[in-house]
């Protein structure tokens, strides 16, 4: 995706976060997140874009930037979202995509930082919708483009954990014609790629949209075939 769609896509997922994290109410639980309510999902994201802020005025070899502390009350917490989310896309614009900044990935760019900030902000956005709405959020779906380069992230770059089981898992997103294939080694990390095979010892399958839900551990419809506890073992952050 070009780095201008990625712009867009924050500030449309922050908007229809604030919406449904508004009609919620700051003490509702957030069900896709145990233990969270309203006023700490907004209180987070705001939070991670103070650090992105911070990020982006700093070198790429320097120590991880630090992250402001969000204000606890909901009258203070919500104007404090909407001021580190302007100010994080005035910085991403400003700087440009291949400027060089502090990144906790292999790309120090700021491209991968506005990547990395449309995913979080979306898939927070369904958490808010979950909220608002209940189990069922039918009038959100993800675009397939938007979704399979989501999901792709979250499996090339979010998944760093080492894992206690082996085997292989077959992620296919058949409306963008996208597949990857994670394969897992006990005591190491998983290793992700395109998928050249069909033959895997699990799968998830569906649409971009299922299979990006799915990849973030969000209710989804893509079908799960196969081993289940390798899926569960690729677990996002």
């Amino acid at each position: 995706m070009e780095f201008s769609a990625y712009l867009e896509q924050i500030r449309e997922q922050a908007d229809a976060f604030r919406a449904a994290a508004v009609t919620a109410g700051p003490d509702t639980a957030v069900p896709t997140t145990p233990g969270w309510d309203v006023r700490r999902l907004v209180a987070h994201l705001a939070r991670v874009y103070s650090w992105v802020i911070g990020a982006l005025d700093t070198d790429p070899g320097a120590e991880r930037p630090t992250r402001e502390r969000p204000p606890e009350e909901w009258d203070a917490v919500v104007p404090f979202f909407d001021d580190r989310l302007d100010t994080m896309l005035t910085g991403l614009r400003e700087r440009g995509p291949d400027a060089a900044v502090w990144a906790f990935g292999n790309d120090k760019t700021v491209r991968f930082w506005a990547r990395r900030q449309a995913h979080e902000t979306a898939i927070h956005r369904l958490d808010a919708e979950h909220a608002a709405y209940g189990d069922t959020v039918d009038h959100l779906t993800y675009a397939p483009d938007f979704a399979a380069d989501g999901a792709d992230e979250a499996l090339t770059l979010m998944i760093r954990d080492r894992i206690e089981v082996g085997g292989t898992v077959l992620f296919h997103a058949a409306d963008a014609g996208r597949a990857w294939l994670a394969t897992l080694t006990p005591g190491a990390a998983p290793e992700i790629g395109p998928a050249t095979v069909v033959d895997a010892d699990a799968s998830v399958v569906g649409t971009a949209d299922a299979v990006y839900r799915a990849v973030w551990g969000r209710p989804s419809s893509a079908v799960v075939g196969g081993d289940p506890t390798l899926v569960a073992a690729l677990r996002t952050p």
